[in-house]
């Protein structure tokens, strides 16, 4: 069982002394020195209205990275001495970005610590204020730890580092300019892990293929001779489908260190939604209006979909629930990842009151609004239909169509054809023309 105490980190200290927190443990009030700024850039885009992120740290020992497409980062058989002593590892975690750091205490002289009073129940006594000071030296920090991308959409999973040697002396036995670094994108769902991308920049290694037509931005930004640098690890997915979705850990190789965020990919796709028979069904009073079928089609992910029949109109005059036998069909898979579904309604027997009456299928999804997506037909009772604006204008264009007939039959008739009798014949005698 874990044992979690409360900490702090000083991120930077206003005018005046430390304010003191007697509430802490010594150990556990950190100044932290923050050499890329990396930390500081995340909290000032972070919105003030945003719930609190979350903090954890723990202890951290170097170690080389187990990949053996990593191992050129670590050609020494033993981790340096640079690397001894103390480290710690803090993940923050929130909805707008989420970080891993590895810190080390600095080898910097410690100024004198500050005398507090604290108060207990034992009485008032003063103790020493001590702020123990670390540097970060890799930080990992990705601004999309949940991407909700529709599919068929590229997806751009955002990934951020900084390093910033852990002593003088580690600086100084390295060439000048950033040092080599290996990038691993993995998606893990279901229980399954995959390799998506593996990249070792500077570096002569085989690499595994590439997955899914991923492509990874794996560069430093900056080639400053002695640091802090920072990189980018962007992974860019082109056109997603279903089966890519899950978490994706992206992480950062470093000689002895591996730094790690984790992000969350949803495929999302809303549905379309139709209603038939429409836009009218007919019914005779007394009898129940035909069976009405809602389809709802090529949407993503098949969980939460909700589908509600409401009649608008009718006997109570306003919005109600559609009485009536109601029933689903199983989910229709398709060739894209996509599902279907037909949902049915048997309405009740109708009344006079019943006509005008609206049926509407009311389907809402996680990847629609609030109010959800709709489709309608129009009930009308037979016998109970008077003549509208579109009849009139029907009539009038089948009457004029068929006085235009009855005129041209007539004009056909006055033109037909007459012979002129042949000067040859008259009336008493029959007429033998020759024979061609």
């Amino acid at each position: 069982r874990l044992n979690k105490k409360p900490a702090a980190l000083l991120l930077r200290q206003g005018p005046g002394r430390v304010p003191p927190r007697p509430d802490l443990e010594p150990e556990l009030y950190l100044r932290v020195r923050d050499p890329a700024g990396a930390l500081r850039a995340a909290f000032r885009r972070y919105p003030s209205d945003a719930p609190a992120p979350r903090c954890e740290m723990s202890r951290y020992l170097p170690l080389p990275a187990s990949a053996k497409w990593a191992s050129g980062l670590t050609p020494e058989q033993s981790c340096p001495r640079a690397l001894d002593g103390t480290w710690l590892m803090v993940s923050v975690s929130s909805p707008i970005f989420s970080l891993s750091s590895f810190l080390r205490p600095d080898s910097e002289p410690q100024p004198e610590p500050d005398l507090i009073t604290m108060v207990t129940e034992k009485g008032r006594h003063r103790i020493q204020n001590r702020l123990q000071a670390l540097s970060f030296v890799l930080t990992v920090l990705t601004h999309t730890p949940t991407a909700r991308i529709q599919l068929g959409k590229d997806a751009l999973l955002d990934l951020k580092f900084a390093y910033m040697p852990p002593t003088s002396e580690a600086t100084t036995s390295l060439a000048p300019g950033p040092p080599p670094f290996g990038l691993e994108w993995r998606r893990q769902h279901l229980g399954k892990g995959h390799l998506v991308l593996a990249a070792t920049p500077g570096l002569s290694e085989q690499m595994p293929p590439a997955q899914d037509g991923a492509v990874a931005f794996a560069a430093w930004d900056d080639d400053e001779p002695w640091g802090p640098w920072t990189g980018n690890g962007t992974l860019w997915l082109p056109a997603v489908q279903p089966f890519q979705e899950g978490t994706y850990l992206a992480t950062v190789h470093l000689p002895y260190l591996q730094g790690q965020v984790a992000l969350e990919l949803a495929v999302l796709k809303p549905p379309k939604v139709s209603l038939t028979p429409a836009p009218f069904v007919w019914a005779t009073r007394g009898e129940a209006p035909p069976q009405l079928h809602c389809l709802v089609s090529h949407f993503y992910p098949s969980e939460g979909l909700e589908v509600e029949w409401e009649v608008r109109g009718g006997p109570e005059g306003s919005f109600q629930k559609a009485e009536g036998q109601r029933w689903l069909s199983a989910l229709h898979h398709h060739s894209d990842g996509t599902v279907s579904l037909s949902a049915y309604l048997q309405p009740v027997p109708v009344t006079a009151e019943h006509h005008g009456a609206r049926y509407a299928c009311r389907v809402h999804h996680p990847t629609l609004p609030a109010l959800g997506r709709s489709a309608e037909v129009t009930l009308e009772v037979a016998g109970l239909s008077g003549p509208t604006l579109e009849d009139g204008v029907g009539l009038f264009l089948s009457a004029f169509l068929l006085l235009g007939l009855i005129k041209a039959l007539g004009w056909a008739g006055e033109c037909e054809p007459h012979l002129d009798p042949d000067p040859r014949c008259d009336s008493d005698s029959p007429c033998l023309l020759p024979e061609a």
